[in-house]
């Protein structure tokens, strides 16, 4: 692993073996995480944005796909 200097304005570079071993792509968010041993860089995981939908078709399943579709059609 490499090091990095921290310049005048609070700015580091992440050294190139690292950011590789992330897989950290330009516009990417990292977190500084602290723990017992110190701290501890990682990638920022997204929430799926399909997360918020989760329960959101919760009592549809087993019932006919016509019938939804009518009833959603206001037949």
């Amino acid at each position: 692993m490499g090091k990095s200097k921290l310049t005048s304005k609070g700015q580091i570079t992440i050294p190139k073996d690292v950011r590789e071993r992330l897989g950290l792509r330009p516009g990417d968010e990292i977190d500084f995480v602290e723990d017992k041993a110190g701290f501890r860089v990682q990638k920022r995981m997204l929430a799926s944005p399909f997360k918020r939908y989760r329960g959101y078709l919760k009592g549809l399943a087993g019932r006919d796909p016509d019938d939804l579709v009518e009833q959603m059609r206001g037949s």
